[in-house]
């Protein structure tokens, strides 16, 4: 199979402006059987670490399987595609006291009620902390730590191919 090539790779700048503007997330989980449970889901980036709120499925598919798979991207055509392929673990914080143990949590609820604005991200929302704990069977705080970033930056294709016409 084809690598990416890393001069089409975001630099970390550019990961951290896809991560911080960007609304949504696709988180994949493996179920029962084998089957692929693709959501999409709000998020918060802190520290290369991503953070979110779940429940259902997810949660139970995490706690089978921590492994997943997130990608973060914007654009639909192929020129303007610019995204980011996360594959790592995702840790399910259970408790009130797992939440209160983590040291970038509190950042997280922060910079999500702000990118929100308190869940709908109208522009004249105040922005304020997101209070979600943990609760039920299955309302959790999780916290994904990558292992591999695959990262595209469409447009630098065309640079790329123009300095190869001029050189």
């Amino acid at each position: 199979m084809a690598r990416i090539s890393r001069k089409v790779a975001l630099t970390d700048e550019e990961l951290d402006d896809l991560m911080t503007s960007s609304w949504n997330m696709r988180i994949a989980t493996l179920g029962l059987n084998d089957q692929i449970n693709l959501t999409p889901m709000w998020f918060g980036w802190v520290n290369g670490k991503i953070y979110f709120t779940g429940r259902g499925q997810k949660i139970v598919n995490l706690r089978r399987n921590p492994s997943t798979t997130l990608l973060v991207d914007k654009n639909e055509r192929f020129p303007e595609l610019v995204g980011a392929m996360f594959q790592g673990t995702a840790s399910v914080l259970e408790t009130a006291d797992d939440e209160n143990a983590d040291p970038d949590l509190e950042e997280a609820r922060v910079l999500i009620g702000a990118k929100y604005a308190g869940g709908h991200g109208e522009a004249d929302a105040t922005p304020r902390r997101n209070e979600f704990t943990a609760a039920g069977d299955s309302n959790r705080w999780v916290v994904f730590t990558p292992d591999r970033l695959v990262s595209w930056d469409n447009p630098k294709i065309a640079a790329l191919r123009a300095a190869r016409q001029q050189g």
